[in-house]
């Protein structure tokens, strides 16, 4: 499988405070971040897969919505991991 409870604690760890720390939005954002990119690698190879398609559109937006909160709680924050991840609006 492509992520495994190894790979979610290290993203864990270098986003979040600790390798347990799962509720923080940057984790969350930085962990949606690299199933997006993995789908996207997916969808290059299978551009008639729709479930996947629907299903990366979803976490599009749950990120969208982290990264809204994190903008409107601590603007600092929100800059930090837009730089960090690579992600631009």
């Amino acid at each position: 499988m492509y992520l495994d409870s190894e790979k979610k604690a290290e993203i864990f760890e270098k986003y979040g405070t600790s390798r347990t720390d799962t509720g923080s939005p940057e984790s969350q954002i930085a962990l949606f971040t690299y199933r997006i990119s993995h789908l996207t690698e997916h969808m290059k190879d299978n551009h008639k897969d729709f479930n996947t398609s629907r299903a990366m559109k979803g976490l599009i937006g749950k990120r969208r919505r982290l990264l809204d909160y994190l903008m409107k709680k601590d603007i600092e924050r929100y800059r930090a991991i837009i730089k960090d991840l690579g992600i631009r609006r």
